[in-house]
């Protein structure tokens, strides 16, 4: 019929969680749908297994719930049905601080009590709402840290968060980019203090209590979860080598799977949710100003190890009462933190056993990632030895390595977000999407 909508045959590269939440999206309009993933199972980055009873993840640990919109697609999906609530220790959070960990503060009274922060950064952190806003264009999570909490601050509160978050630096990160609402608050309110209490950015959109969750298979289970809706699976074990712009506006990509069979078909949409450092691996024939994708591959990611270590409850002194802990950069330590992952979900360890999960490397230390194995986890064991005062080594061990880990919204990302722009606009039907455009946090590459 003239004038009615055709449905489009879309084309999805990665069976991510990206890829499935923008697959399943396109099959809400009406578009068929097929998804390319080159490895034998859905979840991209998001990777659980477990070994000799020990549930292992590889990439997030959790979620963090606070949307309504996220809310609403989790349970449109059927979703919360298997999520799993982390313990509610977890509320806790810790750092080190002169070798020692230190819970941080949860309320005003315990701040004033902790030594998180010394008098003198304490009093500092007090006047930020006096401090008058500024704006600057390009302005890092450091400067905008520094200029309005205090160095101090900026040392043992947002490096580590960094750390934790990203595998890198505040000095690293733009801060429009990486962490927008602390701008807008600014902006909005003249003071972060002022913002926070007056409810925020956004406020309408949260919910008025947050959850932190996970699934009793680990957070693979998210994207099998997700991946369970499309009205057609996921081609697995298949590789696109190729992806052609042909003269009548269609796309043809060519590949193939892991037995040597070869896959060709045409599509009137392509949407890319590859990482970023995967984009060059593909042959990009007759697409406007294909340059650009160059610059899209140009995304910093830095390598990151993490040991995950198994013991039994009593050779740890340390109460293991929260999320886990993050270490600053002038601690001069080896490892960026750990998290506590028996006490955030008590099925990853076997009964009377506790699992730590401890990241090396990233932007901070990125020379130890070259490290051998056993390296590496010794680095790991003598750190949280000292730290956690754990007696003899332990029973279970295990590494996993990403060469390429977390897509760093830096001084690049401008440049990226607007090389994606100008491809999608000048090659009709091409869309570039995932982590390294929408932002690394989970909620960020599902709604």
């Amino acid at each position: 019929m003239e004038g009615q909508k055709r449905n489009k045959k879309v084309c999805v590269l990665g069976a991510g969680i990206s890829g499935i939440c923008q697959a399943l999206a396109r099959e809400e309009q009406g578009d068929d749908v097929t998804v390319y993933e080159k490895q034998s199972q859905v979840g991209g980055v998001l990777k659980s297994k477990i070994i000799q009873g020990y549930l292992l993840d590889y990439g997030a640990n959790t979620l963090s719930l606070r949307s309504k919109k996220l809310k609403k697609l989790f349970e449109k999906f059927h979703i919360l049905e298997q999520a799993i609530d982390a313990d509610h220790n977890c509320s806790k959070r810790f750092i080190v601080r002169n070798s020692k960990i230190i819970a941080l503060p949860t309320g005003f009274f315990s701040f004033l009590n902790s030594p998180f922060l010394s008098f003198q950064g304490k009093l500092r952190l007090l006047i930020e709402p006096f401090i008058r806003p500024k704006n600057f264009k390009d302005e890092t999570m450091a400067s905008f840290i520094e200029r309005r909490l205090g160095k101090e601050v900026l040392e043992y509160a947002a490096n580590p968060f960094v750390g934790g978050v990203y595998a890198s630096k505040p000095e690293s990160l733009l801060l429009k980019h990486a962490f927008p609402s602390l701008l807008e608050l600014e902006q909005k309110y003249g003071s972060l203090f002022k913002g926070i209490i007056k409810g925020g950015i956004n406020r309408d959109e949260k919910l008025p209590k947050s959850r932190l969750i996970s699934f009793q298979g680990g957070m693979q289970e998210l994207p099998i979860l997700f991946a369970k809706h499309l009205a057609r699976k996921p081609v697995l074990n298949s590789r696109i080598t190729t992806v052609l712009k042909e003269n009548n506006g269609r796309w043809r990509v060519f590949g193939e799977t892991s037995e040597k069979e070869k896959i060709e078909e045409v599509f009137d949409e392509i949407i890319s949710t590859l990482p970023s450092h995967c984009l060059t691996e593909i042959e990009w024939k007759s697409v406007t100003d294909v340059h650009l994708i160059g610059d899209l591959a140009q995304a910093s990611s830095p390598p990151l190890a993490l040991t995950f270590l198994g013991y039994s409850r009593e050779q740890i002194r340390h109460p293991l009462d929260g999320f886990g802990f993050l270490v600053p950069e002038v601690e001069k330590r080896n490892i960026l933190g750990t998290l506590f992952s028996s006490t955030l979900f008590k099925n990853r360890a076997p009964k009377d056993k506790t699992l730590l999960t401890s990241f090396i490397g990233g932007e901070r230390n990125p020379e130890l990632f070259d490290l051998a194995d056993d390296e590496i986890l010794s680095l790991s064991i003598s750190e949280n030895q000292k730290l956690l005062g754990i007696q003899g080594n332990p029973e279970f061990s295990h590494l996993v390595r990403w060469p390429n880990s977390i897509p760093l919204p830096d001084q690049s990302t401008s440049m990226r977000l607007d090389a994606a722009k100008v491809l999608t606009e000048r090659n009709a039907g091409l869309v570039f999407s995932g982590s390294h455009i929408l932002g690394a946090p989970l909620p960020n590459c599902i709604t």
